[in-house]
């Protein structure tokens, strides 16, 4: 099979496609012939060496991909070969073959095609578990997202709003805000020239927001409490800005409020099988109807991973980069 390998740690020049030996699914697993996959940032910090795969993961990049079923591992029961799917992974996206195991195969939403489904297992389970399944985000309640032009961003905009909520995001250029609010942001924030704690204590009457969906980590921990509402809930998910940022407890006790920090690929197969179900439950529907459309910046061949990275990297993309085999 065809494989994304990476010459050590470093820049997306490391990245290379090269014939690598065929899979084969173990007890629980499921192979699927790869249509696509698709670059997340956590792809980016894997390549630089800072992000490493768990234990037992694919050592190649990758944390979603869509295609069809190749081959059943022993006691898989559900899928058939030949079925379309997409679904999420620890590793291994960026090939022709990958190993999933069959609670992270998830069917193609009705109404999308295949190559774009690659582009939504990640934020779409990221998304969902963090704001809905662990933050509680109810209708009527306000919502930040740091970064709404992103992959994360764009749909996290998107299902905050079908589910209710009034949506507030910040981002870096006019361009990437006008499109935050033709996805239903009700408050955009341009974070280079505007102090969105500033924003929002305006926009509530004070009041801040219920939950926040945060990228930056570190840089922006002080300003995210300084922003919540009484007994509102910070969900980090990223540390863009750094690892290590100052928690001004006072605040945070007076507001009753909750600092969560989650990692999605790293968790317990259960674990990712019941956010995964959740997401075909709750999520698929709203996508099969085009209350939620996925947001593709491009589309590009596996053999052109390493401009993919570069994109990624300079961040000038909106939504998700693609690449098909």
């Amino acid at each position: 099979m065809r494989a994304v390998v990476a010459d050590g740690a470093g820049g997306p020049e490391i990245l290379s496609v090269q014939e690598v030996a065929d899979l084969t699914p173990g007890p629980g697993e499921v192979l699927v012939e790869v249509v696509a996959t698709a670059v997340n940032r956590a792809d980016a910090l894997q390549r630089q060496g800072h992000y490493p795969p768990p234990p037992g993961a694919s050592a190649t990049i990758g944390l979603e991909c869509s295609g069809t079923v190749a081959a059943l591992g022993e006691g898989v029961e559900g899928p058939r070969v030949g079925d379309e799917v997409c679904a999420l992974l620890a590793g291994g996206g960026y090939a022709s073959q990958a190993v999933v195991p069959v609670g992270q195969l998830m069917p193609v939403p009705e109404g999308v095609d295949l190559v774009t489904a690659a582009a939504l297992p990640e934020v779409a389970c990221t998304v969902f578990s963090n704001v809905f399944m662990v933050a509680g985000l109810k209708p009527d309640e306000t919502f930040l997202v740091h970064g709404g032009a992103g992959g994360i961003g764009t749909f996290a905009i998107q299902l905050a709003k079908a589910l209710g909520a009034r949506v507030l995001t910040t981002g870096g250029s006019a361009e990437k805000l006008a499109f935050c609010a033709d996805l239903g942001a009700d408050v955009t924030i341009s974070y280079r020239d505007q102090d969105f704690v500033e924003v929002v204590r305006e926009v509530t009457d004070g009041a801040g927001v219920d939950v926040i969906l945060d990228n930056m980590g570190g840089s922006y921990l002080g300003r995210n409490v300084d922003a919540l509402a009484t007994e509102g809930r910070l969900v980090v998910i990223g540390l863009q800005g750094g690892a290590k940022g100052e928690l001004p407890l006072g605040k945070l006790l007076a507001k009753r409020g909750a600092v969560i920090a989650t990692s999605l690929r790293g968790r317990p197969l259960p674990d990712k099988a019941a956010i995964c179900a959740a997401v075909v439950e709750h999520v698929w529907p709203l996508v099969a109807d085009g209350t939620i459309r996925p947001v593709v910046d491009r589309t590009l061949p596996l053999e052109e991973v390493a401009a993919a990275h570069r994109r990624m990297d300079e961040g000038g993309h909106t939504g998700k980069i693609v690449l098909t085999l």
